[in-house]
């Protein structure tokens, strides 16, 4: 018998990495002690092991850093645009210059595979700075409308499943239009949002006009409901949201939301089958599911339904679960206790209800939290598993017979978050795409992106764009 063989380790060292045993708030251009004089650990979700103390943001941290901002708004409007460009050029070079410390940080905070972090994380940060930077001396002229102005503070709540790219997806926009910045990372994953605040001092960008409070959702409260703050962008779950809208209403301050998604993966019978697989495995198992965006319906045409599963299946044994830190890693750690717990209760679900489970024969760590990947098929619309935001590496698979099944199934759904098609035909695909209720629709790939295109929902998913030219715009309001 053939002797099964293995990869070899291959391990990035996290010796770059210099953590502090504990963090203080950045507020008004410096590392300052919690107010709260509390203080919270966050976990390795790879080993549970604590990697440092983070301070809790209580209400008069939150009053502190925005009373900073809206000094730092003051100095950061005065700035020539041309001049809002030179430091976020800066900021974008020296974080390419320490990609590898902020590429192992975020796998060993986050729990998502290395080369995910390195190769795909890290080099959009960068090109999100660089891309706005481009756009800062460039907006008044864009539109034609002189009448446009920064919000002044902008309050920016981040999740946990990308922690560095929402970050670069917010402030970036944000000091391009000359607004300041409040951000409150999340708490599980923010070790790598203190670091980039180094790289703002190192950048030279005055006092106040990027400030850092960490906490839990009572921090993110305080930011919101604060009579200074004057726009607010939420990343985060839909219920979320919707309390971040129902408390906003009747206030003059912006807000965008970019909420849950159960997005649908739709392969038609005349798609290049290989490369669907390919397109579907990245589409759910990249950063263990943890996407807001993630393909994690799959919609397979009747007549290639078996072939597709069959080669789906093999496929997803050759993931390799494991240290996030190692390069062979294909999908890492799930981010903490809650959220797998919320992915067992769903799978739980998907079976009772029916469903038919396949997960790999991977063995799981002993230590952390991890969940094997898995797939469901045989699975009706009104099931748990095919209605609700699993977040984690878990696809639900229902067949569909004609394009307007596909469509009617994939519209079938309180999101609108985003949605791939596999198919040949161009006429097809563009029919498709122009009947789903989706912001995002990507074409014979999945969960690829550009800072110069514009990411964003529909319904329950949320409203407002990120990224491009109308990104810009969610930082700019009509002057009276």
């Amino acid at each position: 018998m053939k002797e099964k063989w293995s990869y070899s380790e291959s391990i990035e060292s996290s010796e770059i990495v210099n953590l502090e045993s504990k963090y203080g708030h950045f507020i008004d251009g410096a590392f300052v002690s919690p107010k709260s004089k509390k203080y919270f650990e966050t976990l390795s979700p790879s080993t549970e092991e604590v990697l440092s103390k983070v301070s809790f943001g209580g209400k008069a941290d939150v009053d502190y850093a925005v009373n900073a901002a809206k000094e730092g708004f003051k100095t950061w409007k005065k700035v020539k645009p041309v001049d809002r460009s030179k430091y976020l050029f800066k900021i974008a070079r020296l974080i390419q210059e320490r990609s590898r410390e902020f590429a192992v940080l975020e796998s060993m905070d986050g729990g998502k595979p290395i080369k995910e972090s390195r190769d795909v994380d890290l080099p959009q940060v960068a090109a999100n700075f660089f891309y706005f930077a481009g756009w800062a001396d460039k907006i008044e002229l864009s539109w034609g409308n002189n009448n446009l102005k920064p919000y002044g503070v902008a309050g920016q709540i981040i999740p946990w499943n990308f922690p560095l790219l929402m970050l670069a997806w917010k402030v970036a926009p944000a000091l391009a239009t000359g607004n300041s910045v409040v951000l409150k990372p999340a708490e599980t994953t923010p070790l790598t949002a203190l670091l980039f605040a180094e790289i703002c001092v190192e950048a030279g960008l005055p006092p106040g006009v990027f400030n850092l409070v960490t906490g839990n959702g009572e921090t993110g409260s305080y930011l919101v409901n604060h009579d200074d703050v004057n726009k607010i962008a939420f990343t985060g779950s839909t219920n979320v949201g919707k309390q971040i809208q129902s408390s906003l209403a009747g206030t003059e301050k912006g807000l965008t939301l970019e909420l849950g998604g159960k997005a649908a993966n739709i392969v038609y019978e005349d798609a290049a089958i290989d490369q669907a697989v390919e397109g579907v495995v990245n589409g759910i198992f990249f950063n263990q599911g943890h996407v807001c965006c993630a393909g994690s319906r799959l919609l397979v045409q009747e007549s290639i339904e078996d072939e597709f599963i069959a080669k789906l299946e093999r496929r997803m044994q050759q993931l390799r679960v494991g240290n996030p830190l190692d390069k062979n890693t294909d999908i890492g750690a799930i981010n903490s206790k809650q959220q797998l717990e919320k992915i067992t209760d769903l799978v739980h679900s998907g079976v009772n209800e029916g469903g038919t489970i396949f997960q790999t024969e991977c063995e799981l760590p002993g230590n952390g939290f991890w969940f094997k990947p898995t797939l469901f098929t045989k699975v009706q619309p009104a099931y748990r598993i095919a209605r609700e935001e699993i977040f984690g590496p878990v696809l639900t698979t229902i067949s569909f017979r004609t394009p307007e099944e596909a469509v009617e199934i994939a519209n079938n759904t309180e999101y609108g978050l985003s949605a791939g098609i596999w198919s040949e035909k161009g006429s097809k695909i563009l029919w498709t795409a122009d009947k789903l209720d989706a912001g995002v629709v990507w074409s014979n790939t999945f969960n690829k992106f550009d800072p110069a295109s514009p990411f964003g929902g529909y319904k329950e998913s949320g409203f407002g764009r990120e990224g491009g030219r109308h990104g810009l715009l969610s930082y700019l309001k009509e002057s009276r």
